[in-house]
């Protein structure tokens, strides 16, 4: 006999309802294998596949802390910016990461944040992605959750790698809920699990409230515990959604065995086990500001960002690495070209390696280095979204994914322009495979055309201009 969660959807599925706010949030929550696999299910029940809309399902915006290695001080060239025409060019060495990704890319020379507090790191993140001096405005995460993202069950997604860390707050941080008042993410991976995935088991008929149960997430598998479920829903489907389904399985799998800290994998018809170890067992507490860890906590936070997005629990989303003038010791990332343990190297400090493009300078090779691996990380994020089916194409088809930093050059601190790139195809919305050279425009501009990808009618946004910036959408 079918449960009432199957029962529920294929009744929504007959009269072709397009939002899922008739469920109440815990059942979503738990249902057929939680809300891991509850929404993407109810998306693939629908009567009609979701038709391209023209525009962006889905943001994230990319943060790396203390810029790039861009005009130096003696005015040799940017080894970030790309060079070249609108539909011919060269990425800069610090960019080659995304050289297969250059048709998926829009980047751009040109773009200020203005001349207040030019030269500062705290100026720069303020600003950054409030287009306002001083942060005064909310930020366009922050805007855009509250207007197109305002329907899904988490309206933003703040995650964070050890951008709390050494007790940053205020400045240090780059989304604005309001005029002046910055959120803090959520650095560790197993609190966003729980928040995000809730419980695996629990009784249909419980009375408590919406609220997701950490300590039942202790004691099961959101995928073990909800299998007899999970495999009667997929029945249901054909081939091609069925496929789909799996795919979403896998990736929950995946990122649940890490966060977990079971082995993941297999699934198939195993049972629920109570010798799951608690959440923090993946990621102590120590090691959520360990500087060896941050590769792995990196990789499971863009996992759980993904993912979140794959099962609709969000559309908009900001992953902050670290903070500015930040301190992480980027030199113990082990298993990358950085690693050197008898040599504690930080990125403010490398950021600052003098007023030339000296190679043979330790602080600027080691800077080029830590900036690539920014680039490169960012890549996998794109490539996780590639990994998504969705619709007739990927999740990076219908996304918006924003690379950005809080000063151009880390050396110098200017506010001019700034190295944002953004990746995806934006729904068909966005102009990518393009370099867009600017005399002098406010980012501002770039935040009005990414909410007008995404179906926003907005015109100005935070101290530029009223307009969009010409070239990004079709």
């Amino acid at each position: 006999m079918s449960s009432p969660f199957v029962k529920r959807l294929h009744a929504l599925r007959r009269q072709g309802v397009q939002r899922v706010r008739g469920l109440s949030r815990r059942e979503l929550l738990r249902g057929a294998a939680a809300s891991a696999l509850a929404i993407p299910a109810f998306g693939l029940l629908r009567p009609e596949a979701r038709a391209a809309s023209g525009l962006a399902e889905r943001i994230i915006f990319f943060y790396f802390p203390d810029g790039v290695p861009g005009p130096s001080q003696d005015g040799e060239a940017s080894l970030w910016h790309a060079s070249g025409s609108e539909t011919s060019f060269t990425l800069g060495e610090a960019l080659k990461g995304l050289e297969p990704w250059k048709d998926r890319c829009l980047f751009f020379n040109g773009l200020s944040l203005g001349s207040t507090d030019s030269g500062s790191h705290p100026g720069g993140a303020k600003k950054l992605l409030t287009a306002t001096d001083y942060g005064n405005n909310e930020s366009i995460d922050q805007h855009l959750s509250r207007s197109v993202g305002s329907d899904a069950w988490w309206r933003h997604l703040t995650l964070g790698v050890m951008a709390k860390a050494d007790n940053a707050s205020g400045d240090k941080l780059i989304s604005y809920v309001s005029a002046g008042n910055p959120l803090a993410p959520e650095d560790n991976p197993s609190t966003a699990f729980s928040l995000l995935f809730g419980d695996g088991g629990g009784s249909s008929t419980d009375g408590g409230g919406d609220e997701p149960d950490a300590t039942a997430l202790r004691r099961a598998s959101v995928l073990d515990a909800n299998l007899e479920d999970l495999a009667e829903l997929r029945l249901q489907f054909d081939g091609s959604e069925r496929a789909k389904l799996d795919l979403h399985i896998e990736a929950v799998r995946e990122v649940e065995g890490r966060v977990l800290g079971t082995s993941g994998g297999g699934g198939g018809g195993g049972t629920a086990s109570c010798e799951v170890p608690a959440l923090s067992d993946s990621f102590t507490t120590d090691e959520l500001y360990d500087p060896a860890r941050f590769p792995d906590l990196l990789k499971t936070q863009i996992d759980l960002m993904v993912l979140s997005m794959a099962c609709g629990l969000t559309r908009v989303g900001t992953l902050q690495c670290s903070h500015h003038t930040s301190e992480l010791l980027m030199s113990r990332f082990p298993d990358t070209e950085m690693y050197d343990p008898s040599y504690d190297m930080r990125s403010h400090q490398a950021s600052h390696y003098g007023s030339k493009h000296d190679w043979s300078k330790r602080e600027f090779k080691a800077f080029v280095q830590q900036r690539q691996y920014w680039v490169d990380q960012f890549v996998y994020l794109l490539e996780r979204l590639e990994a998504m089916p969705e619709g007739d194409g990927t999740m990076l088809d219908n996304s918006l994914v924003v690379l950005c930093t809080e000063v151009c050059d880390g050396n110098t601190h200017l506010h001019d322009n700034m190295p944002f790139v953004v990746a995806g195809g934006g729904g068909g919305a966005i102009n990518n495979g393009r370099l867009l050279q600017y005399g002098y425009e406010r980012h501002g501009k770039l935040f009005v055309s990414l909410a007008r990808a995404m179906g926003e009618d907005l015109w100005s946004f935070g101290d530029s201009a009223s307009g969009d910036l010409y070239g990004v959408l079709r």
